[in-house]
């Protein structure tokens, strides 16, 4: 058992935010750390995904390139930039830079995840018995109520809401594991919204266009409530924690803690609202594509039909 005296010292040490610099652009490419759960986590998803797609091209068969780039660079090549790079660097320092990161890991990685189809690849290319375990897994009780989309909707709304008006996002300031805990469970609770409305995967909770049209929009006015609200608080969210920050060194650039809170519920509000808009158009425009090729087979049955008419009548003749 370790001395109370050194296990206060060690958890200090892991928990306080160094003394650094002031931001700067090429201070995203400097202060990279090897955070150990997202380093791993990173190279198993990626390792697995590519195994996948080399499977599948070592027995000749295709997989489209564009599917491995969202998997790949944009979902976890976003996620390790967000958690591992100058990003994750000043997330405990500025809550404008955790907001950046926050709308990273809850909307942009989620999607670029659900793009890059990975159950599909798994369920392409796993064994027999692991293929049955995912489907049994897909099919399970649990996963269907976890992505039922009105329960999905709920937990994506009330997520943030929970995380900056309860003690939530103060434990993650003091606590390296609930810092890294809170990192999966955005990119989680984005992952069961919106895997079933992209509907490229087989996944349970996947709903017609116009739902799934429906929902997006729905969360276009829930991040901009929730940006004006924590941009008219005029209580600090981790208010000790930040300003115990400006007693320090870094006190010397450090903004006022009420204008970056005032930012950080900015940047929630216009990101929110862009990325929204951005998926929302890429369900209209797979929505049309699927109406279109409705009714190309739409056409050629009526075509077979009047086809087989024609050729009934002739030989009536």
């Amino acid at each position: 058992m370790l001395n109370p005296a050194v296990t206060t010292a060690l958890t200090t040490v892991l928990t306080a935010s160094p003394d650094l610099p002031e931001p700067s652009f090429g201070g995203f490419f400097t202060e990279w750390s090897l955070a150990p759960l997202p380093f791993v986590l990173t190279v198993w998803a990626v390792g697995l995904y590519l195994w996948g797609v080399l499977s599948l091209r070592r027995r000749g068969d295709r997989w489209p390139i564009g599917r491995t780039i969202a998997f790949v660079v944009v979902g976890m090549g976003s996620f390790y930039v967000a958690t591992a790079s100058g990003l994750a660097a000043y997330d405990s320092t500025l809550l404008s830079v955790h907001m950046v990161q926050h709308m990273v890991l809850s909307m942009v990685v989620p999607m670029a995840l659900a793009l890059g189809a990975p159950v599909t690849l798994a369920l392409r290319t796993l064994p027999a018995s692991p293929r049955r375990w995912l489907l049994a897994a897909l099919h399970s009780p649990v996963a269907r109520v976890l992505s039922f989309p009105p329960l999905a909707f709920a937990l994506y709304i009330v997520s943030p809401w929970a995380l900056y008006f309860t003690g939530w996002y103060d434990a993650s300031l003091s606590s390296t594991y609930v810092h890294e805990m809170m990192h999966i469970h955005l990119v989680l609770v984005g992952s069961l919204f919106f895997w079933p409305l992209m509907g490229v995967d087989p996944v349970p909770g996947r709903v017609g266009y116009p739902f799934r049209v429906a929902l997006t929009v729905l969360t276009l006015p829930f991040h901009a409530f929730l940006g004006v609200t924590i941009m008219g608080q005029e209580s600090l969210i981790g208010g000790d924690h930040y300003l115990a920050l400006r007693d320090g060194p870094m006190g010397a650039w450090l903004p006022n803690a009420a204008d970056d809170q005032h930012l950080a519920g900015g940047i929630l509000w216009a990101s929110g609202d862009l990325v929204g808009l951005t998926f929302f158009g890429v369900l209209f425009f797979q929505w049309v594509r699927s109406s279109m090729k409705e009714a190309e087979r739409e056409d050629r049955r009526l075509d077979l039909l009047e086809a087989r008419e024609r050729a009934a009548s002739h030989a009536e003749r």
